[in-house]
C-alpha cells in the first residue's frame, strides 16, 4: 500500500483565514496563516497586533486525497491556488515552506513582501547572520542585494541588505 504524500497546499479564502486556521488546528492538521505580530500606538499606548501579511491565503501541509475532502468539510469558500498552466493546486516544497515561515518570525525592518513577478536571479545560500541556511534567488532592490524566498505563484519575502561574503552560490 502506498503512504499518501503530504505537501503544503496554498488555500485561498476571503476573509476566513483565522476562522479556517480555528478549524484545522481542532482536526490536528498541521497550517500557517501568514501573520506577524507588529507594535502599533493607541491613544498613547503601545499595543502589539497580530497583522495578516498575506490576506486570503492559509499553507495545509496535507496529502492529495484530504486536501480535497477539507474542502468539504470546512463550510466555507475556500479553494485551492491551482498552477497558471496545468491547473494542478500550487504546491510548496516543504524547505521553501520552512525558510518562508522562519523570515516572518523577524520584524517588518528585517524582511519585506515583494511581489511575485521579480526577475529570477542566482540561486543562493546564506551562510553567515540571522538568516543562516535561508535559501534563495539574489537580486538586487533598490540598490542593494538580498535574498527572496519565493513561493511561486503565491508570494515573496526579501530579507534586507545581504552582504556577498554571506553568501554561497548553489548547483542549479
Amino acid at each position: 500500500m502506498k503512504i499518501p504524500q503530504n505537501y503544503w497546499f496554498v488555500a485561498v479564502t476571503y476573509r476566513k483565514e483565522r476562522i479556517i486556521k480555528e478549524e484545522l488546528d481542532k482536526m490536528n492538521i498541521k497550517n500557517f496563516v501568514p501573520f506577524r505580530e507588529i507594535m502599533v500606538e493607541r491613544n498613547g499606548k503601545k499595543i502589539k497586533l497580530t497583522k495578516l501579511v498575506i490576506p486570503g491565503y492559509v499553507f495545509i501541509y496535507t496529502d492529495r486525497h484530504n486536501s480535497i475532502e477539507l474542502t468539504q468539510k470546512l463550510n466555507f469558500s475556500m479553494r485551492y491556488l491551482k498552477e497558471p498552466h496545468t491547473y494542478k493546486p500550487v504546491t510548496v516544497p516543504e524547505k521553501q515552506m520552512q525558510d518562508f515561515m522562519y523570515l516572518l518570525t523577524f520584524p517588518e525592518e528585517q524582511t519585506e513582501l515583494v511581489s511575485c513577478k521579480l526577475k529570477r536571479g542566482d540561486k543562493v545560500r546564506i551562510i553567515k547572520g540571522v538568516f543562516a541556511g535561508i535559501e534563495g534567488e539574489l537580486i538586487r532592490m533598490r540598490g542593494h542585494k538580498r535574498v527572496v524566498v519565493r513561493l511561486e505563484n503565491v508570494a515573496a519575502l526579501a530579507t534586507t541588505y545581504i552582504s556577498a561574503s554571506f553568501l554561497e552560490r548553489l548547483e542549479t
